[in-house]
């Protein structure tokens, strides 16, 4: 049964008063808004991975205005952003990322990808961390925090030294965690989970459909600095032995262990499997903020946007309808 605060998506739309469009013709003097945004209710903070708006121009300035404009004031930053803002090279291959989908690639976009790996390597061993620093200030001074930080340097192919400079950067934006797939051999979230404890930041381990009640297991009793980037949605699709009751449970039992927490509105295997606005799916999303709201588990919750965008919206809309839908369940 469906709840007053469960409200339609095109009410949500009318009441959103912002305008993106503007923000994506501006050049790099963006002008961050006076009021600061907060996206913390009753104890909770909500906040969003960056890839949400993955459809969009993506320079650090502008990430840092779809934060501000749709209201989120802490977030799980996307490596790119912020590392071309500290110059790394660019990617030679652009491809825009498919949720479920393995891109294809001809052999000689292989061959560039892995110069450009070679490239990327090279590039972190040497870039100081003045610009890192200076993307601080630049968030700082948007109202906005990092709680988690996820480039693309924490695979089975990157150095202990890529793997370190890696967990240096989120400490200076301010991350206590980065985020990773979670691998499939113990050995490399030893090694992550080891090198992780000598940097004092933790490796919140990502799983897709693959997730069960004992998929972390083996990697946080390998480290304490090894813990959950837990996703609901992903974790309800898997269908099977997942269910509501399950998952609620999962999340009382290892909530001391949960870095962050990514929310989607997935159905579950029965039904689809699907990415559906949110109110649409079966992720359990209210009983799971009541959860983490009423038991003060101090973990955030990150929107990540991966369901169709509608023709009459855009990613920064959506996620403002997120973060307003979660205030409402929050706030009841």
């Amino acid at each position: 049964m469906k709840s007053k605060i469960q409200e339609s998506r095109r009410s949500f739309l009318q009441k959103s008063s912002f305008a993106t469009l503007g923000l994506l013709t501006l050049g790099k003097d963006f002008n961050f808004l006076a009021a600061k945004p907060n996206s913390k209710f009753a104890g909770v903070q909500m906040g969003t991975i960056t890839y949400s708006f993955r459809s969009l121009p993506g320079s650090l300035e502008q990430v840092i205005q779809y934060c501000v404009d749709s209201g989120v004031n802490a977030i799980e930053l996307m490596g790119d952003a912020v590392e071309e803002f500290a110059g790394k090279p660019k990617n030679p291959v652009q491809f825009r990322f498919v949720p479920g989908q393995r891109p294809t690639f001809t052999d000689e976009q292989r061959a560039q990808m892995a110069q450009y790996q070679k490239d990327s390597a090279a590039w972190r061993e040497s870039v100081g961390m003045e610009k890192f620093q200076e993307a601080r200030k630049m968030l700082d001074k948007a109202g906005i925090s990092v709680y988690a930080f996820k480039p693309n340097a924490f695979g089975p192919n990157n150095s202990d030294a890529e793997v370190e400079w890696g967990l240096k950067v989120a400490k200076i934006l301010g991350a206590n965690s980065v985020t990773v797939e979670l691998p499939t051999d113990p050995k490399q979230t030893q090694r992550l989970g080891d090198l992780g404890a000598k940097h004092k930041v933790y490796f919140g381990y990502h799983a897709h459909l693959q997730a069960t009640d004992t998929a972390w297991d083996t990697a946080l009793a390998q480290s304490p600095y090894n813990s959950l980037n837990l996703d609901c949605g992903h974790y309800i699709a898997a269908g099977g032995p997942n269910t509501v009751d399950t998952l609620l449970k999962l999340i009382e039992n290892k909530h001391d262990r949960i870095t962050s927490m990514h929310m989607k509105d997935r159905q579950n295997k029965e039904h689809g499997g699907a990415n559906l606005a949110w109110g649409k799916g079966d992720t359990p999303i209210e009983k799971i903020l009541h959860l983490v709201r009423d038991k003060k588990y101090k973990f955030p919750v990150t929107v990540e946007l991966e369901y169709d965008v509608p023709k009459d919206s855009d990613p920064v809309k959506e996620v403002k309808i997120c973060i307003d839908y979660a205030k409402k369940l929050l706030l009841s």
